[in-house]
């Protein structure tokens, strides 16, 4: 999901760069962690949270607990949503401890909002050729390129989906919950973040096991809170960086991509025409 490119290296921490000389296929995992640097949620403000205020480098989120008019709640606060009317089911979430394996800090306290209304598809602008039992240490470096060199408190998609399909639990908070990530500038809350990983231009073949996955996982989120991934949202934009000034509104399929919200490539032209199929099957499987 890249949106400004030229951060020199130097900008990359020596402890990840020490990382990167010891493991296996050093030029691929480089690549995922500029991915990681350039392309991750936007951030600025306090170390690790996205920021409201301009930035270097315009990238996804929004401070993740935002502020002013549109507050987030505490985590004692949030409800955990159970689905009423067209419920669809929970598909397998890998925790996020099997891919931090205790790698790095301790995450701040989650924000959440009262509920989701939309989903916002990305992708991590990575190599496609990877092995699906190499995932955990793919979002390992997705996490050290946002955590790290960029000082953020935590990755900042809800969730990620392989090529093969399976889904991992991403930015901490509970899944069955509201989590206000940092993924769509102007639109982190009242929506989920779901990164597809992997690089997903023009012409590029969109694997059927992933988009079955963005689908199932689209239904039961959104059908925690009813919400017809085929229908129309309206959020309340955070921040004027975002397509739609900070305090006005902004109506978006349920289930959109990046580029909805923000002014961006990603998800990429082939994942982004896949889009429509996966709305129609999130709707199926709320039994719509």
């Amino acid at each position: 999901m890249r949106v400004f490119r030229g951060m020199s290296a130097a900008r990359v921490p020596s402890a990840v760069r020490a990382v990167l000389c010891c493991v296996p296929g050093a030029v691929a995992v480089g690549l995922l962690l500029m991915c990681a640097l350039f392309a991750g949620p936007g951030a600025s403000g306090a170390p690790g949270r996205a920021g409201d205020a301009p930035v270097a480098f315009a990238g996804l989120g929004e401070r993740a607990g935002v502020t002013g008019r549109y507050p987030t709640m505490p985590a004692a606060a949030a409800p955990v949503r159970r689905a009423v009317g067209h419920p669809a089911v929970r598909p397998r979430v890998v925790p996020r401890a099997q891919w931090l394996a205790g790698a790095v800090r301790e995450p701040p306290p989650a924000r959440y909002a009262d509920r989701v209304q939309a989903v916002f598809v990305h992708h991590t602008d990575s190599p496609n050729s990877y092995d699906c039992a190499d995932t955990p240490r793919i979002i390992r470096y997705l996490y050290a390129g946002q955590v790290e060199g960029r000082q953020w408190d935590d990755i900042g998609y809800n969730f990620l989906v392989d090529r093969c399909g399976t889904v991992y639990e991403g930015r901490a908070g509970g899944i069955d919950r509201a989590v206000v990530g940092a993924h769509t500038q102007g639109f982190n809350r009242e929506s989920v973040g779901i990164a597809a990983i992997g690089t997903f231009t023009a012409g590029v073949p969109v694997p059927r096991a992933m988009t079955d996955a963005l689908a199932a996982l689209a239904a039961w989120k959104l059908g925690l809170s009813d919400v017809d991934p085929r229908s129309t949202v309206g959020l309340v934009s955070s921040h004027s960086l975002s397509k739609y000034p900070a305090g006005t509104s902004g109506h978006f399929s349920a289930v959109s991509g990046h580029n909805d919200g923000y002014y961006t490539h990603c998800p990429g032209a082939a994942l982004t025409a896949a889009l429509p199929a996966i709305r129609q099957a999130a709707a199926r499987l709320q039994n719509r």
